[in-house]
C-alpha cells in the first residue's frame, strides 16, 4: 500500500552535500536474455547488489519475487534493504557513511530532485532511457528527471482519484446511478444522509488525506496548467483559483451532516479509521475517498469484500473540468555507478518485471506496455486502466512535489492548514493566507 513517508524529508537540508561514486566492478560483456527475448541484460554473475525501499509485509514479499527473477536473468545476488518510514534520512545517512545501496526507491518527486541536486543520483544509461521512452508516457519520464537528466524509473504507482462506497448503503439509499460530477456527488451524499447513514468518512487526523481532497478538486476545476503553476509556486496560494477550489471543498466540509462525526469527528479519525467507518460492521459512513490502496485496508482490516460489498467510482469532475487523475508513485534510482544498478533499472522499466507483481495483487504499474490482463481482478484492472488512459493529463500528487516542510510534515504547513480549514471551512481567505505564508517559508528554506 502506498502510504506517506514524507515526515523526514525536512531533515534533508541538514545533511551535507556528498557525492558518492562507488563502482560495482567490471563485468562480462555477454548478455542474458529474458524468456521472451525482449530483455537483454548483462551477465552479473558474482555481483552482489542491494535495493532499498520502504515496503514491508506482503508488499515487500511480492517485490522480492520481482528481484528473484532479475537474479535468475542476470546471475546477480540482490538483497532487499528496508528503509523504514524515514526514507530520505535513512538513505542520507547511508550515503554519508559510504554504504549507499545500489538502487533505492524514492516515494516523492521532491526527494528525487533534492538527491539529484546534491549529486547523489546516477543518470540512467541509454538502455534504461530507451525502455522508459518505449514503456512510459512522457509525464512519467519527466517526473523521474531533474535539470535535463533522467534519473528515475517509476515501477509502482497509485491512482489517488478513487472514491470507495459501501454497496449496501447505496442500495438502501436508492442510489441507482453513480456520480460523475461534483454536483451529483453532493446529491448522492445527501441521499445517503437522508437514508440515516452519515455519507462521507474523512481521515482528517492525517493531514495528507486533506491535501488529496484539495488536489483532485483543484486539478479538475483549475486545470493541469494551473495545477503545475501552483505546484511550482508560479502562482501564490492566494490566487483566485485556490479560493474557488477551497470554496468548492467547503461545500462538503461546511455541512456537518455529510461527514461522519462532523468536522470535529473527522479531525479525530485517521486514514485507516476512515476506511473502517465505511466498511466495518456496524457501518458508520457510506463512502470514503482515497487512493487505490483503500482496497488493501478493506481486505486486511474489515470483513467487506472488494468487488461486492465495496466498489469504487472515479473522483467526479468539478464544474466544466475533466475527471481528475492524481497519482503517487515510487521511483527507482541508482545511487552507485556500474552496470548492476543500471541493469536493475532497465529491468524495472520493463513490462516483464511489472507483470510479476501485478499478478500478485495490491500493485498498480504506470508501464503502458503491461497488458491489463496481468491484473488479478476487475477492480484493480479498472483502476490501472484509468491511470494508463489518462496519458499525460494525470498529475502527480502536488504535496509530494513541494518542500517537505510545506507538503509532507505532520502538524505543519499544508497538512495543518487544511486541518484548520476543515474545522472552519467558511474562512477561505484566512486559509489561503496561512497556506501562502507557510509555502513561502518552506520554498525559501528549500532553496
Amino acid at each position: 500500500m502506498n502510504r506517506r513517508t514524507a515526515a523526514a524529508i525536512t531533515t534533508l537540508a541538514s545533511l551535507a552535500v556528498l557525492s558518492t561514486a562507488c563502482s560495482n566492478g567490471s563485468t562480462s560483456s555477454s548478455t542474458a536474455a529474458s524468456p521472451t527475448g525482449s530483455l537483454h541484460l548483462p551477465d552479473l554473475h558474482g555481483q552482489n547488489l542491494s535495493v532499498a525501499a520502504v515496503w514491508t509485509g506482503p508488499e515487500q514479499q511480492n517485490f522480492l519475487k520481482v528481484i528473484e527473477q532479475f537474479d535468475k536473468l542476470t546471475g546477480a545476488h540482490t538483497t532487499f534493504v528496508p528503509t523504514g518510514d524515514s526514507v530520505s534520512t535513512f538513505l542520507g545517512t547511508k550515503i554519508q557513511g559510504g554504504a549507499a545501496p545500489d538502487v533505492a526507491f524514492l516515494p516523492q518527486v521532491g526527494v528525487l530532485a533534492q538527491f539529484a541536486k546534491a549529486g547523489w543520483l546516477k543518470p540512467v544509461d541509454p538502455a534504461v532511457d530507451a525502455a522508459l521512452t518505449k514503456n512510459y508516457s512522457s509525464t512519467w519520464k519527466s517526473l523521474g528527471s531533474y535539470d535535463g537528466k533522467q534519473y528515475g524509473v517509476y515501477f509502482k504507482a497509485s491512482n489517488k482519484s478513487t472514491v470507495w462506497y459501501n454497496t449496501k448503503v447505496f442500495d438502501q439509499a436508492g442510489i441507482s446511478a453513480l456520480p460523475t460530477t461534483w454536483a451529483e456527488f453532493l446529491k448522492v451524499a445527501q441521499a445517503v444522509s437522508d437514508s440515516g447513514v452519515s455519507p462521507v468518512a474523512i481521515g482528517g487526523a492525517d493531514g495528507w488525506t486533506l491535501t488529496d481532497w484539495f488536489e483532485n478538486i483543484y486539478l479538475s476545476q483549475a486545470g493541469p496548467e494551473n495545477y503545475d503553476k501552483l505546484t511550482k509556486r508560479q502562482i501564490p496560494w492566494t490566487d483566485p483559483s485556490v479560493a474557488k477550489a477551497l470554496t468548492t471543498l467547503g461545500q462538503l466540509f461546511g455541512k456537518p451532516a455529510l461527514i461522519a462525526g462532523g468536522p470535529g469527528g473527522a479531525l479525530q479519525t485517521d486514514y485507516p479509521g476512515s476506511v473502517a467507518q465505511a466498511f466495518a460492521d456496524p457501518v458508520k459512513a457510506g463512502l470514503v475517498y482515497e487512493g487505490d490502496f483503500v482496497a488493501t485496508n478493506i481486505a486486511q482490516e474489515t470483513k467487506a469484500k472488494v468487488g461486492t460489498d465495496a466498489k469504487f467510482f472515479p473522483f467526479p469532475a468539478v464544474d466544466s473540468g475533466k475527471p481528475p487523475v492524481v497519482s503517487g508513485g515510487d521511483a527507482a534510482v541508482a545511487l552507485k555507478d556500474g552496470p548492476g544498478a543500471q541493469a536493475l533499472l532497465q529491468y524495472l522499466a520493463s513490462p516483464e518485471a511489472a507483470k510479476i507483481e501485478a499478478q500478485l495483487g495490491g500493485f498498480i504499474s504506470p508501464n503502458k506496455s503491461l497488458d491489463l490482463s496481468a491484473y488479478p481482478d476487475d477492480i484493480t484492472r479498472g483502476i490501472a486502466k484509468s491511470l494508463i488512459q489518462s496519458g499525460d493529463s494525470f498529475r502527480f500528487d502536488m504535496s509530494d512535489q513541494t518542500p517537505g516542510a510545506f507538503g509532507g510534515t505532520k502538524g505543519q504547513g499544508e497538512w495543518k492548514d487544511l486541518q484548520d480549514f476543515l474545522a472552519n471551512p467558511s474562512d477561505v481567505a484566512g486559509a489561503q493566507q496561512k497556506l501562502e505564508a507557510d509555502a513561502a517559508k518552506a520554498y525559501k528554506n528549500a532553496g
